[in-house]
């Protein structure tokens, strides 16, 4: 399993410290930018779940391409 974690910069290294002794765990640490996109792409996921659900109405391609 992968969790994602958002930490304050402050409190990360004690945090870290401690799942590095931790044999079962393995950490990655991410840049800005890498969290940014991931935070993006999962917005856009749970929005097209909602799309598939009918809880929200999707947008039409062509309309959104000629608006650009």
């Amino acid at each position: 399993m992968k969790i994602l974690l958002e930490v304050k910069d402050e409190k990360a290294p004690p945090l870290v410290a401690l799942l590095k002794e931790l044999k079962f765990v393995k950490t990655t640490t991410i840049s800005p930018a890498k969290a940014l996109l991931l935070k993006e792409m999962k917005e856009a996921v749970d929005e097209l779940k909602l799309i598939k659900k009918g809880k929200k109405k999707a947008k039409d391609a062509e309309k959104f391409l000629k608006s650009l």
